[in-house]
């Protein structure tokens, strides 16, 4: 069962309806799983960030230590894929299960996720046997206990780069402003996903901002587009981008 955090008080979800009503619905930009110093500097910069988290740990300690712009704290067992459910993982675009030192538990976390139909599952690994196991179940896989690089830093911070942020050495999560090379072109026609192997969830017109987007989305040269994935592949994406 999954304990929902409210002003720092723990409050204990009825049975009936108890998904209906304590659950977040609507679609939340990151999860995040496991608060370990990895887990924590993730939720830290994500939530300066502006992005929208659900934090789940089975530690109430750590849940109840968060900082209070952290707006969907969970207590819950990992291991139960009911209890991610009614946590509400799988209305999270993308979460990172930070998990690490305990391997079986890292695993079966990972795989509950990924049961759960979130689009885009990224695990902290602690060893390439570790990773191997992840990649088979089908997550992307992070060595965040590796030296923070600054290998693709300077490639991304080229003229049409917003801002990026770093999740790990390896994924980042990217703004870029789209040259005239792809003005014109739908979302679906785009296809950044199997092109390029890199989730868009945001697209930025003006001052619009779209989070719900449609796949007959229209960009346009200027329009702002965050995604994220692997370094190599944004590097990739903004090789194409930077080609007029």
């Amino acid at each position: 069962m999954a304990y929902f955090m409210t002003n720092k008080n723990i409050k204990k979800p009825e049975k009936d309806n108890m998904e209906k009503r304590n659950a977040p619905k609507r679609t939340i930009d990151f999860g995040v799983i496991g608060l370990g110093r990895f887990g924590l500097s993730l939720v830290d910069n994500l939530a300066k960030a502006g992005k929208e988290l659900l934090v789940i740990d089975n530690d109430e300690n750590k849940i109840k230590h968060l900082p209070e712009n952290i707006t969907h704290a969970v207590i819950a067992d990992t291991h139960d894929i009911q209890a991610l459910r009614e946590a509400g993982i799988q209305n999270c675009d993308v979460v990172v299960v930070c998990i690490g030192e305990d391997k079986e538990s890292s695993i079966l976390t990972t795989l509950n996720v990924l049961d759960l139909g979130v689009p885009t599952v990224i695990a902290k690994a602690i060893s390439p046997e570790h990773g191997k196991v992840l990649t088979k179940i089908g997550a992307e896989v992070v060595y965040p206990e590796k030296d923070m690089g600054i290998r693709l830093a300077n490639s991304l911070l080229t003229s049409k780069i917003v801002n990026y942020f770093e999740i790990s050495e390896d994924y980042s999560i990217v703004e870029i402003r789209l040259s005239s090379k792809f003005a014109g072109k739908t979302i679906e026609g785009l296809n950044i996903r199997k092109k390029f192997k890199l989730n868009v969830l945001t697209v930025v017109k003006g001052k619009q901002v779209i989070v719900e987007i449609a796949p007959d989305l229209v960009l346009e040269e200027n329009d702002i587009i965050v995604v994220v994935g692997h370094n190599d592949n944004i590097a990739l994406f903004q090789r194409q981008n930077a080609k007029e």
